[in-house]
């Protein structure tokens, strides 16, 4: 039985959400790349989408077909339309940040200009892509929030122990779920709804904190969430989610936005905290 395929890219990212828990492994990899390189997807051929991500070309063909498309360059004309009105990607952001700041290096000044590089584009991409209105409810939630629990595990790890220095210092009550001793998920049972859970959790998502996640918002306890995607196990029960796309570097996945974004989220609860928007000030431990 034939359907209508999207005509809007908003139309075609929410029919993707819609079928993904239900898509095979493969086509959940095709999802994923699609939803987190939009860019890429309406100027690149298919098979150079295919070797980006891992997948023989025909199988994208296949995807687009099941998505209502003839094939996948009806699917792309939807990525190239929003492409008229977008922000530049993260290859394109890259790429101009190496002219701008004198091309490749060799050797371990290579490794760091590349880092450094691959870093400040995804936080310029972080800039073009976060939502106002998001930063504002995660700062009211943490405000009115009685307890804190925040998890995080695996490289989410120093992003959930920055969050739980900060807002500690700014006198919230907060509560790391860590996986030692095992008691991550029966610590989370106390949480309330009048508490927050604060998870900071990307692909491959820790098992323990899914379910964490999972028992906690069935309970009604209200989650905050930065991940990777909006594909992510969290999308369908963060009451607030930020997707910060990672990009995979040469050695690991930086946390350079990650980090960049809970911060900020904390410096927004401190200016409510303090009644100054204008300079919040975050204590810190001093020695004696």
């Amino acid at each position: 039985m034939s359907f209508r395929p999207p005509e809007t890219y908003e139309e075609l990212i929410r029919l993707i959400h819609d079928r993904y828990d239900d898509m095979s492994k493969s086509y959940q990899k095709i999802a994923l790349y699609l939803t987190q390189n939009p860019n890429d997807v309406a100027v690149l051929s298919v098979n150079a989408i295919g070797a980006k991500c891992g997948i023989h070309a025909s199988s994208f063909v296949r995807y687009a077909q099941s998505l209502g498309y003839k094939g996948f360059k009806d699917l792309q004309v939807i990525f190239q339309r929003r492409l008229t009105t977008a922000a530049p990607g993260f290859d394109a952001r890259v790429r101009a940040l190496e002219t701008e700041l004198g091309g490749a290096r060799e050797g371990e000044m290579g490794l760091l200009s590349d880092l450094v590089t691959r870093d400040v584009a995804s936080l310029q991409e972080l800039l073009a892509n976060i939502d106002p209105d998001a930063l504002a409810s995660a700062a009211n939630m943490i405000e009115a929030a009685d307890t804190i629990y925040l998890v995080g595990q695996l490289r989410s790890a120093p992003v959930v122990e920055l969050l739980r220095y900060v807002l500690t210092m700014l006198g919230k009550r907060t509560v790391l779920l860590d996986a030692s001793g095992g008691l991550a998920t029966h610590m989370a049972k106390v949480a309330r709804t009048t508490d927050v859970l604060f998870l900071v959790s990307f692909r491959f998502y820790a098992t323990e904190v899914v379910n964490v996640a999972e028992e906690t918002a069935a309970r009604g306890v209200p989650i905050l969430a930065i991940t990777d995607s909006t594909l992510s196990p969290y999308a369908k029960l963060a009451k607030v989610l930020f997707a910060v796309p990672e990009h995979e570097y040469t050695f690991s996945r930086s946390l350079a936005a990650p980090m960049c974004l809970a911060q900020a989220i904390c410096v927004a609860v401190a200016a409510r905290l303090q009644k100054d928007s204008a300079e919040p000030r975050i204590p810190v431990v001093t020695g004696p």
